[in-house]
């Protein structure tokens, strides 16, 4: 069983620690603590995670954001990974920081990443893993703060939170999806 793990970001150090990076930080927690190393490969960073007999293949499309779509197709293919083995990881803000809610399907909900996969794949019925940013910005100031670097605060808020996706992440590959999302939505 083969798994594709997109965690959605841009590339770049200016973008590293931004709100805007947390499926990067995401598939980051789980290849470290599997002691996997990402390696470049075509329209990303990609490395094998083994686990329970499965095969998870993270991916850090290097197309930024906005181009997400082109990766995941490409590695869609490459892999021969199946829709529903497919988990996209991204920022969510209408979630509370370090919310996670996990979905079947669902739309672009104004998020430029899932926007373009959805064009690209040309469906939107994927699993995906939302992870809450908050929304703490003013009017006209979304992509100041979705491209601003996590407080303190934040930060105490979301480093178990990572952990918890990654246990999220093991769990998508080794049980049912309605399973998962009862256990890790919330």
């Amino acid at each position: 069983m083969k798994y594709l793990i997109v965690g959605l970001g841009n590339i770049g150090s200016e973008y590293a620690e931004t709100r805007h990076n947390i499926g990067f930080k995401i598939v980051d927690a789980f290849a470290e603590a599997s002691t996997s190393v990402f390696k470049a490969g075509r329209f990303g960073d990609v490395c094998e995670v083994k686990f329970k007999g499965r095969t998870f293949v993270l991916l850090k499309p290097n197309t930024y954001m906005n181009l997400s779509g082109k990766a995941v197709q490409y590695w869609m293919s490459e892999t021969k990974v199946p829709i529903e083995n497919l988990l996209i990881i991204t920022d969510d803000i209408a979630l509370p920081t370090g919310t996670i809610r996990i979905r079947a399907k669902g739309s672009d909900g104004g998020h430029n990443g899932l926007k373009s996969i959805n064009q690209v794949l040309g469906r939107q019925d994927y699993p995906r893993l939302r992870f809450g940013v908050g929304n703490d910005f003013g009017q006209g100031q979304q992509v100041n703060y979705v491209l601003g670097e996590w407080t303190k605060e934040d930060l105490d808020i979301i480093k178990p939170k990572i952990e918890k996706s990654v246990e999220a992440i093991k769990a998508f590959g080794t049980m049912e999806l309605r399973f998962v999302m009862n256990q890790f939505n919330g």
